[in-house]
Order: C-alpha cells, then structure tokens, then sequence
C-alpha cells in the first residue's frame, strides 16, 4: 500500500485534471473550451465565436487573411511590453498583478500568432530564391537583370522577414519572462497579506469557485486541459510508442522495485562496511531518505521524459512539469524522513526513543500529508501557470489548510490517545522528554490556530502556517537527523577501537586524549555548520521553493557580502533579529557549556586557564551577538557616530567605573595575575578565586561566603597571591618547654612527628630550629613544607595531636606560666596591701 501510495505522488497530476480541476474549475455550459491550438472552425458555433471575441477560431481566421506583419505591429507590441513592464513597478494588489498578467500573455499569444505568420513566409521567400539560384560565377554567362534584380529583391524580403521573425521571438521570450516575474510577484503578495480577511471558509464567498467559478477560470483550465491531453496523445503516437512505454515501465519499476532493493543493499553495506557502534543505523537512516528521494524524483524524470523528450513540450506545460517534479523533492523527503526516524522494520535501529506502538500509529501520517501536499502543490501549480483568479487559488489554499491541520492534530491526538492506553495496561513508557512536550504543545497548537483562522476568515495566514509549520518540521528533521550523523561520525572515525583511529594516532603519533579532543572538536564544528545551514532554511526558505544549493549560496552570500555595513531598518526584520538573538544565546551558552565541561578538560590546561578562556569566549561571544543583531535590524555602522559620543559622555562622567572594571577583567583574563582557582588576600580578604567576571571577580572565603571584588582593585591594589607558580605551604609550629630538658630528644621527637605525617614533603625536609632562650624556657619551631597552601591548616592540626601525643608518651612537658604566690604574710604588710587595694578601687 505504502509504494502505490508514492506512485500516485507523481501521476496525481493526471488525477487533478481529470476530476478535481475539470469540477473546482468548471466553465459554465454557455462557454466552449478554448483551445489555443484549435484549427477546425467547425468545433464553434458561429454566434459564441462572436460573442467570446478573440478566441483561437477567430484568430486563426485572421491568421489565414493576414499574409504578412509589418514592422509597426512589432513595435506596437514592444511598445505595450515596456508599458507593462513600469506599471509593475507600481502595482502592488493582486488584481493589478492578474491585469497585468493578461497583458502580457495577449502580447505573448500575438507574438505567436506573427511567427506563425511570418514562418511562412520565409519559407515562401527561401523557396523562390531556391527556383532563381544563387547569382551567376565569375566566368559564367550572365543573367538577365530583371532576374538579378528580383533576387535582390527577394534577399532584402528575406533579411526583413528573418528580422522580424527574430524580433517576434525575442518578444515572445521577454513576455514569457515577464510572466513568470508576475506571477511570482502575484503569488509572495497573496503570501505576505497574512492580515487580510476574505471570509470564512463556511461562507458561500469561499465555495463560489465551486458552484459559481468565473468564466475566465474555466476557459483556462479547458485550454489547459486540451494542452495536455494534446501533449498525452502524442506521447501515445505510433512512432513514440516503444520509448513511452520502456520510460513508463522504467518509472514503475523505479517506485516500485528500485528503492526496496537498494535499501537492502543499504542495510548490508550498514553491517558489513561498518564498524559496530552507533554510526550504522545512524548512516542507514540517512541513506534511507537519500534513497527514497533519488527513487522518487527518479521515476518522476522517467515520467518527465515519457511526455517532455525532445522538447515536445510547449513553454506552459513545461513549467508546470518543472514544478512538479519539484514538488516530488519535497514530498519525497518528508516520506523519506518519516521511514528513518520511525523505523518500523528495524525498530532496534529507531534514533528517536519511541514505543513501537506509536511509531506504527503515526506510519500513515507522513505519507498523507505528503500526499495532499503534493496534490494541492500541483492545483498552485496550475493556478500559476494559468493565471487563474484569487478565489480559485484561495479556495486550494484554504482545503489544502484545512486538511493537513486536520492530519496533524490528528496525529498528535492519537499519540496521546496510545500514551494513556499503554499507561492504563502498565506497559514500560519513557516520559517524553522536554524538547518532545514542547514540540508536541506547539504543533497541536499551531494546528489548533490553522482551523481558527480558516473559520474566521485569515485564510492566507491559515496557508502560511500550514507550510511553515511543513518547512519547519522538515528542517528540524534534517537537522536532528544530520547532527546525529555528524556526531557519530567523528565518534566512529577518531575511536582508537575502530582502525581509522589507530591509523590516525600511529601515522600522527598521538595520545588518546588527543583523539577524543579530536571527537569533540570536529563534530562541534560539524554540528555548527548544520545549525547556521537550518537557521538560514528556517529564515530564508520556503516549502516548495527551497533547495539545498539555494541554501548553501544564500549562506555563501551572507557569509561574503558587505550586509553587515550596509543594511536599513525594516519593521519585518525585527522579528528576524529576535530569534536570531534567542537563538544565538542559546547557542553561546551551549557551545560555553560545552567548551567547559567536555572539550576543555581533555586538554592539559588547569583550571584557572579553562575558566579563563571560557571566559574570554563568552565576552567576544556576545559582541559578536550584539554586532550581528543590530546588522539583522538594519543598523549601519557609519550612523552609529552620535551614539560613540553618547557613551563618550557618559563614560566620562558615570560609566568610568564600569568601563574602568571592563578593561581590568579583560587585563585579568590576558595577562593572568590571578586566575581561577587562586589563594588570594586583598584588603583584608583572604579566599579563593571562584570566577572572573566582566566587572567584578567573585573570592569565596573560608566559611563558603562571597565576597565581590570590583577587577580595576585587583589591577591597582597590592595582592598576595598564595599559590601562584604552583607555591608550597609552610607549616611551622612554635613549642616552649622547661629548661630542664633534652634539646636533642625534642629535636627528634619533633622530626619524628613531621616526617611521619603524609601531607609532609620530603623535599625540603623538615627541619627544627632553636628560636629564643628566656627565662620562661626553650623555644623550638619545627618546620615542614606541604603541596598547597589550602592544606597548611589541617596539617598543622594533625601534627598537634601527635606531636602532644608523642611528648607525653616520653614524659616531655611543655612549659607553663611562672606565677608567684606569697603565703603567711605579717599582718601589718597585709593591712597595707588591703589599704592600698582600697585606695585602688575608689
């Protein structure tokens, strides 16, 4: 079912001709179908060919009376070209565009209607100087001179009509240029006019195209019907035959057979030609949708090529095949997509975490609304190359809204629907992920949006969320789909278990590290490069209209052109500058939290010089944001000189500080005095540097509090940097003993102490030094060096205890305060001590 189903991708145009079109655009029964190509008078009555004017039958009449067209009729039509070509610079309306339109394809079809008259002609001419000959040679016998002076004649008719005819083709050319600029034209204005209200798709202004179309849209679809089914019959004729159906046989075999084999090619070359790891199902899933794209855009030339081989194809069903097999790219990769990451054959191999049940469920949605986008593309399709009027072409839009709104919202009911279901029966469910509860919030949203503007009235506004929303979740496929890719890419090629990466770390010598710096990097870039090229689809692209080249040269252009000095403010290009801010914090943070936490620490940098450059990354980055927004708004940089003197103003009064703490982070940053992770002491503030900032560095004291050091005092201040150049903590602890003792046992016992602790250095070994001599004992300090300075505290608490411990063990005291205390003193040198104690007091 699923291969018929993209078989009809490509012949639903046959099927919109022969029942949608012939029944939406029905011409009323008083009105003939026109056919441009018509010869036979007697296919019209004689009383319509009057009443409908210039219609084919009467012009072929004229054609057979005119036997010759003057130079003046050329320039009368050249001039009515130039005429349309300065009326479109003014229009701006719809009915303008459709007016201007009908001008020219009238210059187009008289054009025409001259070379047919003028081909003759010519021939006529040819023919006569073929019975006179070529003028006699040198030698030969010579002719009469009224044969001389009738080939001369004859030459200068023939250098006129070959002028003419050339002149006629070159109009012929310039019109059908024209067209396709109005018609271009005419279709992006009814896109943009998302706020016009032209009535809800229940009133009868909505269906009138069905129970009261236009007569102009039914002769055109009758004309355009008679050109097909013309071009059909003659794909059909005797002499082309064999090759129509060898190319029809070859397109059916090609949707039908070709992809399900090269996918089990696929599926082999995935397990033999890989190595194991991620990067198998991750290059089947791509090559999935490769596949179904090149099949389906394949046997949709074959198809081509059945009706349009050598150039039988007049110019408008030319252009209208061009644009559907263009349709066919994008119908194809939405089923291309859908059949990768859903995965219903291999759901071992799904890359989205997804229950079988639902990914079975949502199978057909793809596939549907790939189909009605292909079905209602090939009605916009027609409406272009006709012309046909804005309620026929509101009409497709407003049912195309409606059904694939309908589609979606279904598609997501019926997810939730499975959800619970499987909840109430107690089968293992992941809960959806934050990322998946947004997407799937929005869409039923915008779903919800598209059938409430379509029963209000905004039916353009309900087409361009329909195919925004269409673009929106081809583009973030590609990009989910990509980046999986990309990343499992490097994985697989720098991974030092898979033989590209041994090869790669013994040609370059290289430590493992290296190789996974390598993983992380390339894949960073490779991830970037996906992001720019889906934000430039996203704000650049159309459903339809946007293809991969176009995607890469618009970046080429944004990349190399001179857009950043030379852009003006325009109300639309707010909103562009928004999301390009949103989007561009959210990338700066992501790639700062990434050069943090994965790519920096696989480097040998500490982490004073990881914070540091992280640091210095985020400022630049968001100078680059803040340059890029304001080019996005149209900002020119040349205008921007009274707002430099603003600042200057400013500067010198109350922002001198902020500029002042500005500069110094920046000197932090560069020239790293201090860094993350530093000891530092500054005004009476001792603790650790825990970050710099752009206007003030953040120390963390001892008791896990902040302080807020202002940069421009770190520059102008004296700091004590404990550990900078990697410094050494000193533990040194002064001990008094009675002067009774043993200075070489408590020599010993003290260096016992410090070198059987394990925070104690060997290098340079402890040592004990005989610091004072008083009358209240000896004074010794014993010293020891320890790795950091952060550890001095808790070693010097350590060695206490065991330095008390060991002390006692050899019966070693420490010295005590001398007191004196006088017993049984006279009473009269009592009293006197009492009397002076009192005297004190008062």
């Amino acid at each position: 079912m699923y291969r018929f189903s993209k078989v009809l991708l490509l012949i639903c145009s046959l099927a919109v001709i022969g029942a949608t079109v012939p029944t939406v655009y029905a011409a009323p029964k008083s009105l003939p179908a026109a056919n441009s190509n018509t010869k036979s008078p007697a296919n019209k009555p004689q009383d319509q060919t009057q009443a409908q004017g210039n219609t084919p039958q009467s012009q072929d009449q004229e054609q057979e009376e005119k036997k010759d067209v003057s130079t003046a009729e050329l320039e009368n039509l050249q001039q009515r070209l130039s005429d349309i070509k300065q009326q479109l610079s003014a229009a701006t309306k719809d009915k303008e565009f459709s007016a201007l339109n009908t001008q020219a394809l009238d210059i187009s079809h008289k054009a025409d209607e001259y070379t047919n008259i003028l081909t003759p002609v010519q021939t006529q001419i040819q023919a006569q100087l073929d019975v006179i000959g070529p003028a006699p040679a040198p030698g030969a016998l010579d002719e009469t001179p009224e044969v001389t002076k009738q080939r001369n004649a004859l030459n200068a008719d023939k250098a006129l009509t070959e002028k003419k005819l050339e002149h006629a083709k070159t109009l012929k050319t310039n019109v059908s240029n024209l067209s396709k600029q109005i018609i271009e034209l005419r279709r992006n204005a009814l896109k943009t006019q998302l706020a016009l209200n032209i009535g809800s798709i229940l009133g009868p202004r909505f269906w009138a195209p069905i129970f009261s179309p236009q007569p102009d849209d039914g002769i055109k679809i009758a004309s355009f019907s008679q050109q097909l089914s013309d071009n059909f019959a003659q794909a059909w004729q005797p002499d082309q035959l064999f090759g129509s159906l060898v190319l029809l046989v070859l397109a059916i075999a090609v949707w039908g057979y070709a992809r399900k084999y090269l996918e089990k090619a696929l599926v082999w070359l995935s397990i033999w030609g890989f190595p194991d790891g991620r990067l198998r199902r991750t290059f089947l899933a791509f090559a999935t949708v490769i596949v179904t794209v090149v099949t389906i855009y394949g046997g949709a030339n074959l198809l081509y090529l059945v009706f349009g081989r050598n150039n039988a194809l007049p110019p408008l069903m030319d252009n209208f095949a061009n644009g559907l097999l263009g349709l066919t790219i994008f119908s194809g990769l939405i089923a291309g997509l859908s059949r990768a990451l859903l995965s219903i054959q291999r759901p071992s191999w799904r890359l989205i975490p997804m229950p079988d049940m639902i990914a079975v469920a949502l199978k057909p949605y793809p596939t549907i609304i790939a189909i009605l986008l292909m079905f209602f593309g090939t009605l916009e399709q027609i409406n272009n190359v006709i012309g046909s009027s804005v309620p026929s072409t509101i009409f497709s839009n407003g049912i195309a809204a409606l059904l694939i709104a309908i589609m979606v919202w279904q598609a997501t009911r019926r997810t939730n629907r499975i959800r619970h279901e499987m909840i109430a029966l107690g089968e293992p469910l992941e809960p959806r992920t934050s990322l998946g509860s947004l997407v799937h919030l929005v869409v039923s949203a915008v779903s919800i949006v598209i059938v409430l503007a379509l029963l209000i009235g905004y039916i353009p506004l309900a087409r361009f969320l329909t195919y925004e929303l269409v673009w929106v979740g081809i583009v973030f496929s590609c990009l989910y789909l990509t980046t999986k890719l990309m990343g499992d890419l490097c994985e697989s090629l720098f991974s030092v278990n898979h033989a590209s990466g041994k090869w790669i770390k013994q040609v370059l010598s290289l430590d493992n590290r290296y190789l996974e710096q390598a993983t992380i990097l390339f894949s960073a870039i490779g991830n970037t490069i996906l992001v720019m090229l889906a934000a430039i689809a996203l704000f650049n692209g159309t459903y339809g209209a946007t293809t991969p080249m176009t995607i890469v040269d618009k970046a080429i252009d944004i990349l190399g052109s001179d857009s950043f000095g030379k852009i003006n403010i325009v109300p639309a290009n707010v909103m562009s500058a928004l999301i390009s801010a949103v989007v561009g914090l959210y990338i700066l943070r992501t790639a700062r939290r990434w050069l943090g936490t994965k790519f920096l620490p696989k480097t040998a940098m500490d982490t004073g010089m990881r914070m540091s450059l992280v640091t210095l990354f985020s400022n630049i980055g968001y100078v680059l944001l803040i340059l890029i927004t304001l080019s996005l708004l149209g900002i020119e940089w040349n205008k921007l000189a009274w707002i430099v003197s603003a600042l200057s103003v400013g500067i010198g009064f109350g922002l001198q500080e902020i500029v002042k703490n500005f500069i110094s982070g920046l000197i932090l940053l560069t020239e790293r005095p201090v860094k993350v992770g530093d000891l530092v002491s500054i005004s009476g503030v001792e603790g650790d540097i825990r970050r710099i900032n752009v206007r003030a560095t953040e120390i963390q004291l001892s008791d896990k509090s902040t302080v807020i050091v202002p940069n421009s005092q770190l520059i102008s201040q004296n700091v004590r940097n404990v550990t900078m150049g990697n410094a050494q903590g000193v533990a040194t602890i002064p001990l008094t003993f009675p002067l009774n003792i043993d200075p070489e046992q408590v020599r010993g016992i003290l260096l016992e102490a410090y070198v059987a602790h394990e925070a104690i250095l060997d290098t340079p070994a402890p040592s004990v030094s005989f610091s004072q001599l008083t009358p209240d004992g000896i004074t010794l300090s014993v010293t020891g060096y320890v790795s950091s300075p952060r550890v001095v505290s808790r070693t010097k608490s350590d060695l206490l205890f065991d330095i008390l411990k060991r002390l006692r063990a050899a019966n070693v005291k420490l010295s005590s305060p001398q007191s004196l205390v006088v017993q049984n003193l006279p009473p009269e040198i009592a009293a006197g001590y009492t009397d002076n104690s009192k005297k004190d007091d008062e």
